[in-house]
């Protein structure tokens, strides 16, 4: 995708003239090339290659990585979500460097988005790059457009999750999977 920084400021003045702003005041005169730019780092999240081994010996237990923090935006009120995101999978011949899982966490997350298509899509992109025995992701986020706006309720948090092979047809890895991200000591 091809960010266009130009329309982004015309639109961000507009946007700014249409709630009442001065766009042209010293606290906002630059804001238009900040949100653009801004864009521009979140387009940057989206280029990624994975990394992927496959000699891996005979490993074939769960690999998780828990408590990834993750920032998106509601693509409802284009206000931000947050939270943790944690990832599993059980290899199957492939393995995959841990920082990737993490900027797969980012390649889904810095857009327009909605919670339950961020769980899936990352999900989904590993199951398709590692083919892995089963991928897991649980999501939790707090949503400004829940906490500031609408219902204001800055204490719920959403919880989403996708679950592919054996962490959804076996009871005991799903259970493992949830007692590990679930532990919370500290390293």
């Amino acid at each position: 995708m091809v960010i266009d920084k130009n329309k982004i400021e015309q639109a961000i003045r507009l946007f700014l003239e249409g709630i009442g702003e001065d766009p042209n005041r010293e606290g906002l005169r630059d804001t238009p090339k900040r949100v653009a730019k801004m864009w521009e780092e979140f387009e940057s999240y989206r280029e990624m290659n994975m990394t992927i081994f496959e000699e891996v010996g005979s490993y074939d237990e769960m690999v998780v990585v828990r408590d990834i923090q993750f920032y998106s935006l509601c693509e409802h009120h284009l206000l931000p979500f947050f939270g943790k995101a944690h990832v599993a999978y059980i290899p199957d011949k492939k393995v995959c460097g841990l920082s990737k899982i993490v900027r797969v966490v980012n390649k889904f997350s810095y857009r327009p988005q909605v919670q339950e298509r961020l769980t899936a899509e990352i999900a989904e992109y590993l199951e398709k790059e590692l083919q892995p025995k089963g991928v897991a992701v649980v999501m939790e986020a707090v949503h400004l457009c829940m906490a500031m706006r609408g219902v204001r309720n800055p204490e719920s948090i959403t919880v989403t999750s996708k679950l592919t092979g054996r962490f959804l047809e076996c009871q005991k890895t799903r259970e493992e999977f949830l007692n590990l991200i679930n532990s919370h000591k500290k390293m």
